[in-house]
Order: structure tokens, then C-alpha cells, then sequence
């Protein structure tokens, strides 16, 4: 029950406290992917400490050491304890219900959310080629139409989409740097990102982590885009870009290049701040780390002190 009750205690602070921790943190825009993946392991350690907490209500930690026979003996032993008064029996059927409701809430809601996500990307990915041509020297599918908008969808059929008016607006330069934004997001797989970002708020929707950790995957995975296109360009390309298609008035597509937060990139494009130290950012790997696996060390907790201290129940 202590184990069960730490555990939905890191949930609620975790979810409703982490926003404001990670939020305030200055060092996001500086190291994009290594907030993304804090993010992400803040937000679905969440739910594995929701899963968790139903498990250790349903059998009792302590069982979780030993051999194979040792541990279904122990386990044995325990659940015949636990269901053997009202009171036993009630709360580990309510453990039950909580695990299996995060985890099948969990499992249909991905599955649900990559099944739409794949084939709207397919049909989409389908349609540009149907209407537009292949260029084989931009790597990029050109739509004929004069609002300039460059865009990429992910999926079997990953295609870079451009329109002739993003051709006309754009000089090469730019453009060359455009396509580059948007091959990175096809690259880093960043729409997979995003799928975890938003399964998991579909997940646990009123909790602030989750709306928010949606949100900032959104617009972390276009400043490690802008990234990966200006390793070997000059940022001032991507940037006048970025204006010309962010005051077209073009649709927000999915993953476009002047869709999210342009005043921001810009000025990070053209006043870049000092990388991240060795150090630091070792020591922010390492926090990434420990959000992941805080839920299983608090639900394992009882069993290594049993094990420390030689007090595993006998079958």
C-alpha cells in the first residue's frame, strides 16, 4: 500500500509540478533533442507509475526476488494472504483494475492513434504524387500552386512536399536549406516524437505534464530540424526562409517549415547560443535517465530490501 501510494504521488506532483520545472529550464532551445526526450520520459513515467502503483496494490512487492520456482511460490503465497480477508481481496482487485485500465487505455489509444497517423500519411504521400511531379534534383515532390509551402509527411512513402510558389519565392540558397529542415524531420523520425507526445496526453488529458509535453515536442523538433539543415549552411538562409514562408499565410501542414513559433527560430537562427557543456549535458542525460526508471526503482523498492536484509517469505 506505501509502495502504491508513493507511486500516484510521483504521478500527480510529476504531472502537474513538471511543467513548471522542465518549463523554466533555459537550456531547451540549446539542446533540443535531449529535452524532447525529457519530456517524453517525464510523461510516460507518469503512466508506468500508474501502472505500477495497480500492480504492487494487486501482489506485494517482496515477491519479486529470487529464482523462477522462488518467485511464483512467493507470489503464491501472497496472493492467497492478500485475498483471504475482505479488505485483501478488495484492494488488490482495485490494484487490478487500475494496472489493466492504464494498460489497455494505454495500448488502444497508440493503436488507434498510429493506425489514423499511418494512413493519413499514405493517402496523403499518395495524393502529392498523383497531382504533383517528382524532382529527382530537389528530392521533393512540386505541387503546382502559389502559396509557398514546404512540408514533409512521414510514413512508408516519407515525401517532401513543395509548392512552384515556394520555388518562386524562395532563391536556391534558401531553398536548398528549406528542404534540408525538412528531410531532418524525416531523418530524426521526429514524427514518431510527436506520436509519443500525443498518445501520451491522450492517455492522461487532464494532467498539465502531458498537454504541455505535446506542445514543446511540437516546437523542440523544429529547432532540432533548423539544426541538422545549418551544420553545413548558413543559418541567415534558413531564416530569411522561414519569413518568407511564415508570412505567406500558408497552412499549418504537419511538420511545416514555417509553421511553428517563427519569431523564436528566427532569432535563435541568427543570435545561435553557446552549446551545452560536456558536463552539463552528461548531467541532464542522467536526470532523462532517472525520470525513465523512478517508477520501476519505487515499485522495487520493498523487494531489494527484502533481498538486503534476507526477508523473502517462503512459498
Amino acid at each position: 500500500m506505501t509502495v502504491a501510494a508513493a507511486l500516484v504521488a510521483y504521478s500527480v506532483c510529476l504531472g502537474f509540478l513538471g511543467p513548471r520545472m522542465i518549463g523554466r529550464a533555459r537550456w531547451t532551445a540549446r539542446a533540443p533533442l535531449l529535452a524532447i526526450v525529457t519530456y517524453l520520459a517525464a510523461g510516460w513515467s507518469v503512466i508506468a507509475a500508474l501502472g505500477l502503483a495497480g500492480v504492487t496494490l494487486a501482489v506485494h512487492a517482496t515477491a519479486l526476488g529470487g529464482g523462477l520456482s522462488h518467485l511464483i511460490g512467493a507470489c503464491v503465497h501472497r496472493l492467497r494472504a492478500t485475498y483471504g480477508t475482505p479488505g485483501g481481496a478488495l484492494v488488490a482487485e482495485l490494484g487490478l483494475i487500475l494496472a489493466g485500465a492504464v494498460l489497455a487505455r494505454t495500448a488502444l489509444i497508440a493503436i488507434a492513434h498510429l493506425r489514423a497517423a499511418g494512413r493519413q500519411a499514405r493517402l496523403h504521400a499518395q495524393t502529392a504524387r498523383l497531382i504533383g511531379q517528382p524532382e529527382p534534383t530537389l528530392g521533393a515532390v512540386l505541387v503546382e500552386h502559389a502559396q509557398p509551402t514546404a512540408y514533409c509527411v512521414a510514413g512508408r512513402q516519407p515525401t517532401v512536399i513543395l509548392t512552384t510558389g515556394a520555388v518562386q519565392a524562395l532563391d536556391p540558397g534558401q531553398l536548398d536549406a528549406v528542404l534540408a529542415h525538412e528531410r531532418a524531420h524525416l531523418t530524426g523520425r521526429h514524427h514518431s516524437l510527436l506520436a509519443m507526445a500525443r498518445i501520451s496526453r491522450e492517455v492522461l488529458p487532464f494532467l498539465p505534464l502531458m498537454r504541455d509535453t505535446e506542445a514543446q515536442v511540437a516546437r523542440l523538433v523544429e529547432l532540432h530540424a533548423d539544426d541538422a539543415a545549418i551544420r553545413a549552411r548558413d543559418p541567415r538562409l534558413l531564416a530569411t526562409a522561414i519569413v518568407v514562408l511564415a508570412t505567406s499565410a500558408s497552412p499549418a501542414a504537419a511538420l511545416a517549415a514555417g509553421a511553428t513559433d517563427s519569431v523564436q527560430r528566427i532569432h535563435r537562427l541568427l543570435g545561435p547560443s553557446e552549446p551545452l557543456g560536456r558536463v552539463r549535458r552528461q548531467l541532464l542525460r542522467a536526470s532523462a535517465a532517472v525520470l525513465a526508471v523512478t517508477p520501476l526503482l519505487l515499485a522495487l523498492t520493498p523487494a531489494v530490501l527484502a533481498l538486503a536484509l534476507g526477508k523473502l517469505p517462503a512459498a
